[in-house]
């Protein structure tokens, strides 16, 4: 498996307020076909990254602006389609109100590009369609912004939910292996045992 990091810098706008943010958009592929995962902020950076290969599709892990917002760009000049979790549509109609996205991901579904299998796992909370995708064969997870290193994704906004998101990542992120490299949204990269022992001061913070 070939990954490969961008780093892209933008506007993160949701319930009238913005931030500016800095996000990771992991491609992952082999030397001839590649996948976008989040294609966010700058189309130019991403396509450059791309290269020669065959972009084969921009999975989406949400609908946030901060993750989607080079996407129509990116798979137009591509000529590739744009996977979404059809729960997270109404904050993709808030970005793109004329522009559907390509296809529908859902919970356990298989996304394969070059010898790489990736696995859908949908993980509401942070946004109600969040996805993170999982590589069982090379111990990686991408994360979105479900799991960081420190803590579950924000929530406290439209759409989004704490206790949620806790019960995602508990049953369905920490029961992947303690070894499984986590590659987030934002930020440095963790592992599910680094993240793990403190599900249980999260846990207290709902009280």
């Amino acid at each position: 498996m070939r990954l490969d990091r961008v780093i892209t810098s933008g506007v993160f706008s949701l319930d009238g307020q913005d931030f500016d943010v800095d996000n990771n958009v992991w491609m992952v592929g082999d030397d001839r076909e590649v996948i976008v995962i989040d294609a966010a902020h700058n189309a130019e950076e991403i396509l450059a990254r791309v290269g020669d290969r065959t972009l084969k599709a921009i999975v989406s892990t949400h609908g946030h602006n901060d993750h989607i917002n080079a996407a129509v760009e990116v798979a137009t000049r591509a000529g590739c389609p744009i996977y979404l979790h059809p729960d997270d549509a109404m904050l993709w109609d808030v970005v793109y109100p004329e522009h559907r996205f390509d296809t529908e991901l859902s919970d356990g579904d298989l996304v394969t590009v070059g010898n790489t299998e990736l696995r859908i796992i949908h993980t509401p909370g942070h946004s109600p369609g969040g996805c993170c995708l999982y590589v069982p064969a090379e111990g990686v997870l991408f994360s979105g912004d479900t799991l960081f290193n420190g803590g579950p994704g924000a929530t406290g906004r439209s759409f989004s939910s704490y206790d949620v998101i806790l019960d995602s990542i508990e049953s369905k992120l920490f029961t992947l292996p303690s070894e499984t490299v986590v590659h987030t949204g934002h930020g440095d990269s963790t592992s599910i045992g680094a993240e793990a022992p403190s599900l249980s001061e999260w846990r207290a913070e709902q009280d």
